[in-house]
C-alpha cells in the first residue's frame, strides 16, 4: 500500500479500464482507486483516511446536466483524505458553464476531453503529481524519481538536505562549546560501543604524551574525561606549561586537518579518558554517521575559535608588552647607546600590526569558506578534485601577473566566460586539457561545481596566509634581540618568490586600492636567512606603498642575471611615487633619517638594517628615483655564497 492514491471517478467501466492501463506507469509509488459515482468516490475516500492515506489526483467525469462530478472537484478540499489534491475533469464535450464554476472555485487544475491521447494523460498526470509530492511530501522525494520529473524532485531533495544540514549546523546551541563537545563525544561513543577494533577509546595515566612539538602528528584527540597540558619549548630548550585542556576540548585539531607538524606538545597531566581517530577511521565514522558530521564541523570551528582568541589574546599582550617596553626606554633615548634599542622595540610593536590583522581579517574570511565548503554537495571526483586544490593553494607556487593574464585568456576562448577562466587560474586550475576534461565529465555542472572549488582554494589560501602571519609574528618577537646583534638564524635552502608572496600577502588589505603588477623570472633556490630578508620584503613594501597616493601601481619584478664570474638574482620593487631628490637618495641608508610624509609612522632604521641584511648575504641594494615618478629599490643576491658570507653572521 503506497502512501498517496489517484482515484478515478466515472461510470463507464471502459473510461475506468482505459485510465487504469494509461496510469500504469505510476502504479509503484502510487495505488490506483476508481469509483462509478460520487457517492462511491466519498466511500473511498473514507477508507483511505482509515487506513492513513492521501488522494493525491483526482480524475473525474462530469455529464451535461448533472453537476456532481463538478461539486465533488470544487468541495475535493472538504475531505481530510482529499486535501490540496490534484483535479482533471474529463468531459465529453464542452461544458463552459462547468468549466468556468471549477475555475472561479479555484479547484481545476486541467480540462480534458475525450477521448484523450496516452501520451497526454501521462504528461499532465506526471506534472500535476509532481507538484503535489513537492508540496505534501516530507518524506523521501526520491521515491517518485523514476515515475515523476525526477529534476525537480532530485533538486528539491538536494535543497531540502542543505536546509536540513544548514539548521544543524548554525543551530542557537552552537554557541554552547561544552553541549556540542559532549554531543560529539557521545556520538563517538555510541559509534564504537561493541565494535572498538582500533582501540579508538583509551585512558591514560599522568604524563602520558599525545602529541609532540615539531612532530608529525595523524590523529584527533578527543578528552573525554580529565585534563592534558600543552607546552612550548623556548629558544633555549626550555619547556613552559601554556594551556590545560579539560574535558570536551580537542587535541591535534590543526595538525590533523593541515596536515603540519603539532604546534605543541600534548601531556595528560591526570588520568585521562581520551578517543583516538586516524583519517581513515574519521572518514568511516563519518559515512557511517551522518548526523555527527554538522556536529563536528561546529566543534571544530568552536575550537579554531577558541584558539585564535587565545592567540590574538597574546599577541594583544606582547604589543603591550613592546609598548611598556618602549615607553620604559624612551627615558633613555637620549643616551647613545639606549638610543636604537628604544627605537627598534617601537618599531617591532609597530611590525606586528600586519600579522595580526592579516590573521583578524582572514578568521572571517575563513568561516565565510568554510560555510559555503560545507553546504556545497559535490561528487566524489570532484570533491577528490576539491581537497587537491585546497592543499595546491596551501603549498601554491605564485603566478607572475604575465603568466596569469595569458593563462586566462588561453581559457577564455575554452570556458567562453573570462570570470570562469580567471577563476580557474586563481586556483591553479589553468591546464586546458585539465579544464577539458572536468567540462567533459561535469557537462553543465561544470560553473557551479567550478565555484564550490574556488571556495575550496580560498580556504587553501587563507589557511596559508594564516601560517605565514603566525610565523611571521613569532619571529618578529626574535627579531628585538636579532636587531641588537644577540641571535641568529641558520642559513637555509630558500626560495625567494615564495617569501616574496608570503610578504605580499600580508599588504593585501593596503594593496585593494593600487594595481599589482608581478613580472616574476623563475629563480633557483638559495643558502640564506629566509626571515631576515623577509624583514627586508617587508620594508621595502610599507615603504612602497606608504610612498604612493591611490590609486598607485607596485611593480615587484625578478631576474636572474649572469657574468663571466658568477649568477645573481635581482628583485626590484617599484612604485608610482612622490620619488626622491638626489639628496635624499644619497642619505637613504642612513640610520636615524627617513622620508616619511607627516602622519606616518618611520623611524629611519628599516633601510639601514636591510642594508645590513643584504650585505650579509653578499648581496647590495641600490635605489633609484625620480620626483614625482617613483622610486626602485632593487636587490641583488648572489646564487652561491662567497667563502667569505658562508659562515653564519656574527651577531
Amino acid at each position: 500500500m503506497n502512501a498517496y492514491v489517484i482515484l478515478c471517478v466515472d461510470h463507464d467501466p471502459i473510461i475506468i479500464e482505459k485510465l487504469t492501463h494509461d496510469l500504469a506507469p505510476f502504479r509503484d509509488v502510487f495505488d490506483l482507486c476508481s469509483a462509478d459515482n460520487p457517492d462511491d468516490a466519498n466511500a473511498l475516500l473514507d477508507e483511505c483516511q482509515h487506513q492513513g492515506q492521501q488522494v493525491a489526483m483526482l480524475i473525474c467525469h462530469n455529464q451535461p446536466g448533472d453537476d456532481s462530478g463538478i461539486n465533488m472537484l470544487v468541495n475535493i478540499d472538504n475531505h481530510p483524505a482529499s486535501i490540496g489534491a490534484r483535479t482533471l475533469l474529463l468531459s465529453d464535450a464542452p461544458q463552459y458553464d462547468a468549466i468556468l464554476q471549477a475555475v472561479n472555485e479555484g479547484r481545476l487544475n486541467y480540462c480534458m476531453h475525450k477521448p484523450w491521447r496516452r501520451d497526454e494523460l501521462q504528461r499532465v498526470a506526471e506534472k500535476e503529481l509532481t507538484t503535489y509530492v513537492l508540496r505534501y511530501c516530507q518524506h523521501d522525494l526520491l521515491r517518485y524519481a523514476e515515475a515523476l520529473d525526477h529534476r525537480a524532485l532530485l533538486d528539491a531533495q538536494v535543497e531540502r538536505e542543505i536546509n536540513q544540514f544548514q539548521s544543524q549546523l548554525f543551530s542557537p546551541s552552537s554557541s554552547d562549546t561544552r553541549a556540542i563537545a559532549d554531543k560529539v563525544i557521545q556520538g563517538l561513543y555510541a559509534f564504537f560501543e561493541g565494535n572498538d577494533e582500533s582501540k579508538a577509546c583509551r585512558t591514560y595515566s599522568p604524563y602520558h604524551v599525545l602529541t609532540k612539538e615539531n612532530q608529525p602528528n595523524a590523529f584527533l584527540w578527543f578528552i573525554a574525561e580529565g585534563e592534558v597540558g600543552l607546552y612550548k619549548t623556548d629558544d633555549d630548550g626550555q619547556e613552559h606549561h601554556v594551556s590545560t585542556l579539560k574535558a570536551g576540548s580537542l587535541i591535534g585539531s590543526m595538525s590533523f586537518v593541515t596536515g603540519e607538524v603539532s604546534f605543541s606538545t600534548a601531556r595528560t597531566l591526570t588520568r585521562t579518558q581520551v578517543i583516538k581517530i586516524d583519517h581513515e577511521l574519521f572518514a568511516k565514522i563519518m559515512r557511517s554517521r551522518s548526523e555527527l558530521l554538522p556536529l563536528f564541523i561546529q566543534h571544530l570551528l568552536l575550537h579554531f575559535n577558541q584558539r585564535l582568541k587565545r592567540s590574538i589574546g597574546t599577541e594583544i599582550q606582547l604589543q603591550q608588552t613592546l609598548a611598556s617596553l618602549d615607553a620604559a626606554n624612551q627615558q633613555l633615548v637620549e643616551k647613545e647607546k639606549m638610543a636604537l634599542l628604544g627605537q627598534l622595540v617601537a618599531g617591532v610593536a609597530h611590525e606586528l600590526n600586519n600579522p595580526v590583522s592579516a590573521i583578524l581579517r582572514n578568521s572571517d574570511a575563513l568561516g565565510d569558506a568554510l560555510q559555503a565548503v560545507a553546504q556545497a554537495p559535490l561528487t566524489p571526483d570532484s570533491l577528490e578534485q576539491a581537497l587537491t586544490l585546497l592543499q595546491t593553494n596551501r603549498e601554491a607556487t605564485p603566478l607572475s601577473t604575465a603568466q596569469a593574464r595569458a593563462y586566462t585568456q588561453n581559457l577564455t576562448d575554452q570556458v567562453s566566460e573570462r570570470h570562469l577562466a580567471r577563476d580557474l587560474v586563481g586556483m591553479g586550475l589553468y591546464q586546458a586539457d585539465e579544464v577539458s576534461h572536468w567540462q567533459q565529465q561535469l557537462g553543465d555542472a561544470f560553473s557551479p561545481t567550478v565555484e564550490i572549488w574556488r571556495q575550496y582554494a580560498r580556504c587553501g589560501r587563507l589557511l596559508r596566509s594564516n601560517h605565514v602571519c603566525a610565523q611571521r609574528i613569532a619571529d618578529l618577537v626574535k627579531s628585538l634581540r636579532t636587531y641588537a646583534r644577540q641571535d641568529t638564524e641558520q642559513r637555509q635552502r630558500t626560495q625567494l618568490l615564495e617569501g616574496i608572496e608570503d610578504t605580499l600577502t600580508l599588504f593585501e588589505h593596503r594593496l585593494k586600492p593600487h594595481q599589482l603588477d608581478k613580472r616574476y623570472h623563475p629563480l633557483p633556490e638559495i643558502v640564506a636567512q629566509p626571515y631576515a630578508l623577509a624583514q627586508v620584503w617587508t620594508n621595502l613594501i610599507a615603504n612602497a606603498l606608504d610612498a604612493m597616493p591611490e590609486p598607485g601601481t607596485l611593480t615587484v619584478q625578478t631576474d636572474l642575471v649572469d657574468n663571466d664570474e658568477a649568477s645573481y638574482i635581482q628583485v626590484a620593487i617599484s612604485d608610482t611615487g612622490v620619488g626622491m631628490t638626489p639628496e635624499q637618495q644619497e642619505k637613504i641608508f642612513a640610520l636615524n633619517y627617513t622620508t616619511k610624509r607627516e602622519g606616518h609612522f618611520g623611524l629611519g632604521i628599516g633601510l639601514t638594517v636591510c642594508q645590513q641584511i643584504i650585505q650579509q648575504h653578499g648581496g647590495d641594494i641600490r635605489v633609484s628615483s625620480v620626483q614625482q615618478h617613483g622610486t626602485t629599490m632593487t636587490v641583488t643576491l648572489p646564487v652561491s655564497l662567497s667563502p667569505a658570507t658562508r659562515k653564519e653572521p656574527q651577531l
